[in-house]
């Protein structure tokens, strides 16, 4: 007895259309993945298992970019802070140093003690202080700002005690001539102590601006992976569309764009950033006294003025990774369900 057309149970049918031929090579790769070794086929069907690899494949994809993109941004943005409040600053507090105690030279010879002498002194204490609270050259370096700061001492009350004799007296000489000792000597001097120390920071400066082999070769694994996370949404994209006969899958299409907008805005911050901190290296680089000092450090400090809010991205990039997986978990997850539970 035949059954009637209208009571037959309805079977998806068999899909035997040509599909593309990259998901199935990936099949010995991610065989041993639970969930994603070919099963028998279903009356001639692998949809099921295509869904799986797909799966997979754009999780897999999303969670490896997360992980490289974090590390290559951290790589750029992580020495932009100590930059903005430590080295740039403490390079120009030891320059200022330098500068007022060259001024302070000039007016040592003096027969009765000035203030501009005081002032000078005050001015390089003062900029060695901050240098201190800037953490330079971290306890090394404030072991020399702490010895550079007690031969200050020394050399202010040696040109005092001179300024106290007659302009021809021998004690007069004896003292400005230990205090040119103790400022301009070679090697122990204040000055060759302080270009030491400047040496010192410009090279940490240099460290946290360059943009080495290793952060080259992050960037570029970041960049493959993003390509290859694109290519493999919109792969997804057409083989639900030829698939399911559905135009669009919002969830898909979301992660795609978002992927798109947060690489790209990531990017630039990090164009951006790093452009600022290749500024700031050149312009410290340049020999600096008087108002060239204040000048430079005004334009370091707009170079790098926006480092920290372009830093603080850091979190949303494990947010969009999450995101991410979510889109593309839930873009597929219903038709997983769909043919998990068909009836054989």
């Amino acid at each position: 007895m035949s059954v009637p057309q209208s009571t037959r149970p309805s079977v998806p049918p068999a899909d035997r259309r040509a599909r593309p031929a990259w998901p199935r090579l990936l099949v010995p790769f991610l065989g041993r993945v639970p969930g994603v070794r070919r099963r028998p086929p279903e009356e001639g069907s692998t949809t099921a298992h295509d869904l799986a690899v797909r799966h997979r494949l754009l999780l897999g994809l999303s969670a490896l970019l997360t992980l490289s993109l974090l590390v290559s941004y951290e790589g750029v943005h992580g020495d932009a802070r100590p930059l903005r409040t430590s080295s740039a600053p403490a390079v120009l507090a030891i320059d200022t140093a330098r500068y007022a105690l060259g001024e302070a030279e000039k007016d040592a010879g003096a027969t009765t003690s000035t203030s501009e002498f005081s002032k000078q002194i005050a001015v390089a204490a003062q900029s060695l202080a901050a240098a201190a609270a800037d953490d330079v050259g971290a306890a090394a370096g404030r072991q020399a700002v702490q010895t550079i700061t007690g031969l200050i001492t020394v050399y202010a009350g040696m040109v005092e005690k001179a300024q106290l004799h007659a302009a021809d007296g021998v004690l007069r000489k004896a003292y400005l001539s230990y205090a040119s000792s103790v400022l301009r000597a070679p090697g122990s001097g204040i000055q060759d102590r302080l270009t030491d120390l400047r040496r010192q920071q410009r090279a940490a400066v240099h460290r946290q601006t360059s943009f080495g082999p290793l952060l080259w070769l992050c960037w570029s694994a970041t960049a493959l992976l993003a390509l290859a996370l694109v290519v493999a949404l919109v792969e997804t994209q057409l083989f639900l569309r030829r698939r399911f006969r559905r135009k669009y899958n919002p969830f898909i299409l979301s992660a795609v764009l978002l992927l798109t907008v947060g690489c790209t805005t990531l990017a630039l911050f990090t164009f951006w950033t790093h452009r600022g901190m290749a500024h700031t290296r050149r312009e410290l680089d340049r020999p600096l006294t008087g108002p060239g000092i204040r000048t430079a450090g005004q334009r370091t400090a707009s170079y790098l003025a926006d480092t920290g809010f372009h830093a603080a991205a850091t979190v949303w990039i494990v947010i969009g990774g999450l995101l991410l997986m979510a889109l593309a978990r839930t873009g597929l997850q219903r038709h997983i369900t769909d043919y998990r539970f068909r009836p054989r």
